[in-house]
């Protein structure tokens, strides 16, 4: 887990996971066949969606079709993320593989979000001027199809939601689109009892008010990765307290603590330690893992010895 370093050029080793460990792939928590399931679902309805709302002539199923075609785009970059991570390469340029491609994609897909969202809320001003015909027996029917395909796909997607980003971006492409299918079903009946048209335009905004802030929680969770912040599940001014309590250290540096992908965390520390190198070693590995941290890098220095490490400044 860690690599130890001292002023006369000896380094000590511990046997914890490597770079190279980390990317093997994970079948255990990140399932590829939930996702090649749900896209087929999730396409065989697009075209369902899509055909019946240009044979009907209905532009509210025309559009939760195009919100459809989003959730294909967000499931298709999931599997291609998960497939690079399982598979990618791992080279001395790319040592953790192609496990940020996760990340990529999560960000991706919160921008498809919010871009479903912004167009929806344009479009419900559009209409305002005029109450809208919506054909209720037909958007009934198909919102049933929908809803019962979204809530398929959701109960295969649920399960590995938090264990990958790019998992989590589908499932909320699919979630709403579930909310979506709801919507179009109340319209659906109200304009079916009442003929009353806005009815599908206030059900939009409903929608649009529902997705956009799950977007911009996505996006704020994938960029702390790639701005490289602590995971919020460890506490650093703890972890460094406890790693200055050790009686094999005396003073605790340039300690880091950051994520390559969601589940994937990994730390850097600086330790001065004047006994067995080893021994500091050790006990800082046992206070990395019981903070979840298993693939650290723990650099120990004599006190006062020629070669210390200054404190990084970048």
């Amino acid at each position: 887990m860690g690599t130890t370093h001292d002023h006369d050029g000896h380094a000590g080793h511990s046997h914890g996971p490597t770079a190279a460990d980390l990317a093997r792939p994970d079948g255990a928590r990140r399932r590829l066949w939930p996702l090649a399931v749900s896209l087929g679902l999730i396409g065989t309805f697009f075209v369902v969606e899509l055909t019946a709302g240009l044979l009907f002539g209905s532009l509210a199923l025309v559009a939760d079709a195009g919100h459809m075609l989003t959730d294909l785009v967000a499931l298709s970059m999931g599997m291609t993320a998960l497939l690079l991570a399982r598979h990618g390469r791992v080279t001395d340029g790319r040592s953790f593989g192609w496990y940020r491609a996760e990340v990529f994609t999560a960000v991706l897909n919160a921008v498809l979000l919010l871009g479903v969202g912004a167009f929806v809320l344009i479009e419900a001003i559009r209409r305002l001027g005029d109450d809208p015909e919506v054909p209720g027996g037909p958007m009934i029917v198909v919102a049933l199809l929908g809803l019962a395909a979204n809530v398929v796909v959701m109960l295969l997607l649920r399960a590995d939601s938090d264990s990958s980003l790019a998992i989590r971006g589908a499932y909320l492409e699919v979630l709403a689109d579930a909310v979506g299918s709801v919507g179009v079903l109340v319209a659906g009946v109200v304009a079916l009892t009442t003929g009353w048209g806005y009815a599908d335009v206030i059900v939009a905004v409903l929608i649009a008010l529902w997705v956009v802030p799950r977007a911009v929680r996505l996006a704020l969770d994938a960029l702390k990765i790639l701005n490289q912040q602590a995971p919020e599940h460890v506490d650093l001014s703890e972890l460094r307290a406890e790693l200055e309590e050790l009686p094999e250290v005396q003073d605790v540096h340039d300690l880091h603590v950051w994520s390559v992908t969601t589940g994937m965390d990994v730390a850097s520390v600086h330790v001065t330690s004047s006994g067995d190198h080893c021994d500091a070693l050790t006990a800082a590995q046992r206070v990395f893992s019981a903070h979840g941290l298993d693939h650290a890098t723990v650099q120990v220095e004599r006190p006062g010895g020629e070669g210390r490490c200054e404190s990084l400044t970048w």
